[in-house]
């Protein structure tokens, strides 16, 4: 039997997470409620897609600034929905309005908060892995700082990527394989229309198509090491010319990428099948499954075992 929840409406997510804050205030609950824990700090992100709604009012709860200036470990995507909020850039200070998008690689910093003046700010983010076939549409013109920055002027590319950001929150909430399948599929559809938004009057190719071809060809061979030589061979590149594309295309090495795609796999793996942790790691290149362990460790906060224990939803495999 299917347990999985049924996707919120998008005004229904507003209410309830507005309805949780205010126990917040009145009842003095914690930040352990899984729909508003993300919103505070301390909350650990890790290699699953989450995604919400943040709606700041002047001396609420969530009326403060986050801070976080080694930044986090995968891409945020802010979507300003109502008010106005400002954004530091590592330099400067600029204000996001309605149809604003954001985007932060990792790393960047995260410095931003209502903007002074303003009675609100209500923005949508999305927090997430990118596939490898998405890295060109992640390079956007208006970069400031080390993140990226477009204002969406048409009012209908508006309205529908706050749909989609709803969606995204709606089934990211599930854990259970498909619900996460769709959540990024929204994902990718957000990430597709705010590239061929950003591109409308770019000029062509001012993304290198080979740091794609390494990307794929890495994804084709997750279950084996992979040296920087072997992968700048198979897209006719030198290593020393892929690794300084790849840093300054994407933001960190090459290994370090593959090595957050090997983890998002296993991730996978833990959650779709009743595998052990010893032949998961074989699976993903590791001979050591007590390597791979502290590896996982590293990125998600937890073991394999924990993890799938915590989100695994393996019905029919157990």
């Amino acid at each position: 039997m299917d347990d999985t929840a049924a996707p919120l409406s998008a005004p229904a997510q507003v209410e309830s997470v507005i309805r949780r804050l205010s126990l917040l205030q009145t009842e003095g609950e914690t930040t352990a409620d899984p729909f508003v824990a993300p919103l505070f700090p301390g909350f650990h992100f890790d290699t699953r897609l989450v995604a919400g709604i943040t709606p700041i009012e002047r001396g609420g709860p969530l009326d403060f600034r986050i801070e976080r200036p080694d930044g986090m470990r995968g891409w945020i995507i802010n979507l300003t929905v109502k008010g106005s909020g400002e954004v530091f850039d590592g330099e400067n200070r600029f204000t996001v309005e309605p149809g604003d998008l954001v985007l932060f690689p990792p790393g960047a910093i995260h410095d931003y908060g209502r903007a002074p003046g303003a009675s609100e700010w209500w923005h949508r983010w999305i927090y997430f892995q990118p596939r490898a076939f998405w890295s060109g549409w992640l390079s956007w013109r208006g970069a400031r700082g080390a993140f990226f920055v477009q204002r969406v002027e048409d009012k209908s590319l508006v309205a529908t990527l706050e749909t989609l950001f709803g969606e995204v929150a709606s089934w990211s909430a599930n854990t259970d394989l498909l619900s996460m399948e769709l959540a990024m599929n929204l994902l990718e559809r957000v990430i597709l229309l705010c590239a061929k938004n950003d591109r409308a009057t770019a000029p062509p190719g001012h993304f290198d198509q080979r740091l794609l071809m390494a990307c794929k060809f890495v994804t084709d061979n997750l279950h084996r090491p992979l040296s920087v030589a072997e992968i700048a061979q198979a897209v006719c590149l030198s290593p020393s010319r892929l690794a300084h594309l790849f840093t300054q295309t994407l933001g960190r090495s090459i290994l370090k990428w593959r090595e957050e795609q090997v983890i998002q796999f296993a991730c996978h793996l833990l959650l779709v099948t009743p595998s052990p942790v010893k032949q998961i790691a074989a699976q993903v290149g590791y001979e050591d499954p007590l390597y791979f362990s502290r590896v996982f460790r590293r990125y998600t906060g937890c073991s394999p075992k924990a993890f799938r224990a915590e989100h695994g939803r393996t019905q029919g495999l157990s």
